[in-house]
């Protein structure tokens, strides 16, 4: 064997020695190496305080639409999600016998009318008669007194005097019992009209027709809801907020309505009220939340979010939410100076939906602070060695 291939072997080793160091010093500067973290400054921003609850679209009156008098329903003329004016007609009761009613009604005001026109001419007549009855009584009387006729005469014309009297006072008599007949048919028309009237079932108010509880031919009683409506200007978030979170929260605060059927939009509103006692299980608050103007399309009891405004800051010094980090009372931040870790305690004010939160004290111009899970944070200590990147 020559000194060539006697080398050979030795050369493989070399050459597996050297990438096996390779790789150990690789290893080592990706398993050894200080671990990377992103790192953040304080920047100004315009941050809105906001205070979250969620709860469910209610109306805040709800409109029972029923009939005054027990019926069959013989037509319907809306239905739920239906938009009514006021005064209009819903639905309609039979209402045959009624109508028979006050047609019966009707016939004898006119019978009692034309009765009554018929006796006061009566009168007229039967007072002209007694007005030449006693005419004629008083000039007999004179001639009987002078013996120009004769007594019995004179007596006949005082007798016709006072028939002609008795007719008259009759008549009279008759018409006033005529007119306490022609009042009482004419109240009982009224009573008539009135209940035919009832079998009509009409729109209090503006609204939107939220449920009908009852179909075509089903028989309602007296009281008995036909239809549910309610006043779209009426409607609102009744939302629970954490007793925690109440703090700047009162009625006139803005807030923006999620709704789970417009995911992605966001709706006006304004606090409109608060409840007075809190829920000692949940330890929440009932919160109405109106809608800024009022919402057209809507269902009652949808799951819905509200975000309250709190308060609002120009040009705020924030950093990332993420980088605050709670320890009990205290909030503060990691940063990092010269590759190593330094937690700092922080003065915060308010935080945004944006995820930003505002540093009212605590860092210094330039300060690099580190944004990350709490999960990565956890594992954070006091002067550990990092690699910042942004």
């Amino acid at each position: 064997m020559n000194l060539p291939q006697a080398l050979a072997p030795k050369k493989k080793y070399l050459v597996w020695i050297i990438v096996f160091a390779a790789a150990v010093i690789a290893l080592n500067k990706t398993l050894l190496a200080p671990p990377r973290v992103k790192v953040a400054a304080v920047q100004k921003r315009d941050l809105v305080a906001q205070v979250y609850g969620n709860g469910t679209v209610e109306a805040k009156v709800m409109v029972g639409i029923s009939s005054k008098i027990t019926g069959r329903i013989a037509e319907l003329y809306a239905d739920q999600g239906d938009r009514v004016k006021k005064g209009l007609l819903l639905a309609r009761l039979e209402n045959e016998d009624l109508l028979h009613q006050q047609q019966q009604s009707e016939a004898g005001l006119k019978k009692s009318a034309a009765s009554l026109t018929a006796e006061e001419a009566n009168l007229q007549k039967a007072k002209a008669n007694l007005a030449l009855a006693e005419t004629n009584a008083q000039r007999f009387r004179s001639l009987a007194a002078k013996e120009m006729v004769s007594r019995l005469e004179s007596e006949q014309y005082d007798t016709a005097f006072q028939l002609a009297r008795a007719e008259v006072a009759r008549s009279q008599a008759a018409i006033e019992a005529m007119k306490m007949e022609q009042r009482a048919t004419d109240a009982a028309l009224g009573y008539a009209r009135s209940k035919a009237g009832d079998a009509l079932i009409y729109a209090p108010q503006d609204g939107i027709i939220i449920t009908r509880d009852l179909e075509k031919g089903a028989t309602v009683t007296a009281g008995v809801s036909i239809f549910t409506m309610a006043d779209p200007a009426e409607v609102w978030v009744k939302a629970n907020v954490d007793e925690s979170q109440l703090k700047g929260v009162g009625v006139g605060n803005k807030a923006a309505i999620s709704l789970r059927s417009y995911p992605g939009e966001e709706f006006p509103g304004q606090v409109a009220r608060l409840g007075q006692q809190s829920d000692r299980v949940t330890e929440e608050l009932e919160v109405d939340v109106a809608f800024t103007p009022p919402l057209q399309n809507f269902r009652l009891g949808e799951q819905s979010e509200v975000y309250i405004t709190t308060g609002m800051k120009k040009d705020a010094p924030a950093l990332p939410s993420a980088a605050i980090v709670t320890r009990g009372q205290k909030r503060g931040v990691w940063t990092v100076a010269d590759g190593k870790l330094a937690f700092k305690s922080v003065t915060t004010g308010i935080e945004d939906r944006g995820n930003f939160t505002e540093i009212v004290a605590g860092l210094d111009p330039g300060d690099q602070v580190v944004v990350a899970t709490p999960q990565e944070m956890g594992k954070f200590r006091e002067g550990m060695k990092v690699r910042s990147t942004r």
